[in-house]
């Protein structure tokens, strides 16, 4: 009996030896397949990859053929002519120091920078467009932001910064010579759309409803900026950002020497140096448009002031219908945001000084008459969202620059304009 037990017994333990052994090889068989499996993928992916962009025409030869073609190309892409997209790259180079990589051109750098600008195109679209990666194309944008940043300090600048002699566009024009011979500029502001995270965009929620940032801005009578305040919050008053501007050293505002002003809208403090309009009268030029005939020295002067001081808006009005990323803000950190603010003025200002009149953006809006019919976006006229009655900011000005002295100044300069525009009737 006890024999057959055993027997019995050593069969049980050779099965399940046969058993764990299979167990065993099955086991290794499967990690066999798997590691072979790993194998054969990292070989396809890394070894044997077939890249995506793969396209014939890379981007450095899209530049050159854009370069060596037809001009409306240039402009419809990079927002400017071939020869101001050549002058821009060499003064970049040249000045700010921005070199051609190894695998990548000054050129294509630049063309990439003003693609984006100028198309409001997205990195995926850029990527298609250029054959680069995603990380290149945003490497190399913000490399070339950083140049025009750097560039800015030199372009937003008045062209004369003692305002010595009269402005041209007021010197040859009979409606503003000799009345307004002491202005040298106009100020503004404009909302940029913002992307913020939720946490963070109710400062930034103004009038529009939108997050934006509120850009003051400086400009002369040829359309260019002379200074540029951006990155305050959507929901700031005019007041607050101009006495900030003009009052902190560290931002150097070209302030106006003795005699000389600028031209602001009621929105802003009637101060020495900036000049508003008669207040509780027509001021806008569609109001004046749709109405009665303009009568009494008041309304002679507003019509006078609105014309001459449209040259912000119109300003405006070029710039951001050059830019299309000014019109759709990528989600960019919100100081890269206001650097491209910044950045889109200074090329604005090159395009200007470089090509004059001959620009067609800028053409489209010289003439007062057809740039209010281009003014879509009732941003560009923001002077109108101003209230000077409603800023806390706006209650007392500690420096002296106060409405009962120097506002009593500006008024009698105004009068003075006045009653010499009514003369010259």
């Amino acid at each position: 009996m006890s024999i057959v037990e055993n027997s019995s017994g050593d069969e049980s333990d050779d099965e399940r030896e046969k058993k764990e052994i299979l167990q065993r090889m099955e086991c290794f068989n499967r990690l066999f397949v798997i590691a072979s499996s790993s194998v054969q993928l990292y070989y396809e992916k890394y070894i044997l990859k077939q890249p995506c962009m793969d396209s014939k025409q890379s981007g450095e030869t899209w530049i050159r053929e854009i370069l060596d073609g037809h001009e409306s190309r240039c402009m419809i892409n990079f927002r400017m002519s071939k020869i101001v997209f050549t002058s821009l790259l060499r003064v970049l180079e040249t000045r700010y120091n921005l070199q051609t990589a190894r695998n990548i051109s000054s050129s294509e750098m630049l063309g990439i920078f003003l693609y984006i600008l100028g198309t409001g195109a997205k990195v995926s679209q850029c990527r298609e467009r250029f054959q680069r990666s995603g990380s290149t194309i945003s490497q190399y944008f913000a490399i070339v932001l950083e140049k025009v940043s750097r560039m800015a300090i030199d372009l937003i600048a008045p062209e004369d910064p003692f305002f010595s002699s009269i402005p041209e566009q007021i010197r040859n024009d009979s409606r503003y010579m000799p009345h307004f011979k002491d202005c040298i500029g106009a100020i503004d502001g404009t909302h940029i759309a913002a992307i913020l995270p939720p946490n963070e965009q109710i400062p930034y929620i103004g009038r529009k409803g939108i997050p934006t940032q509120n850009v003051m801005a400086v400009c002369d009578f040829n359309m260019c900026f002379t200074f540029v305040m951006a990155g305050w919050e959507g929901s700031a008053h005019d007041t607050r950002i101009f006495l900030d501007a003009i009052r902190d050293p560290k931002y150097k505002f070209p302030h106006p020497p003795n005699g000389k002003y600028y031209l602001v809208d009621s929105g802003y403090p009637q101060m020495k140096g900036y000049l508003g309009p008669c207040r509780d009268q027509r001021y806008h030029l569609p109001d004046f448009r749709r109405g009665r005939p303009v009568s009494g020295k008041e309304e002679i002067f507003n019509h006078s002031h609105s014309s001459l001081r449209s040259v912000i808006e119109r300003t405006f009005g070029v710039l951001k219908k050059k830019w299309a990323i000014l019109r759709d803000m990528p989600s960019y950190s919100f100081e890269k945001q206001t650097m491209i603010v910044v950045a889109t003025m200074t090329i604005h200002n090159f395009i200007r000084k470089h090509v004059g009149r001959n620009d067609a953006d800028f053409m489209e809006y010289e003439d007062i008459n057809r740039a209010y019919e281009n003014i879509v976006d009732s941003e560009n006229a923001h002077g109108r969202e101003s209230d000077d009655d409603d800023d806390d900011d706006d209650d007392g000005d500690d420096d002296g620059e106060s409405n009962n002295s120097s506002g009593f100044e500006m008024e009698l300069i105004r009068d003075a304009i006045a009653s010499s525009l009514m003369n010259s009737l």
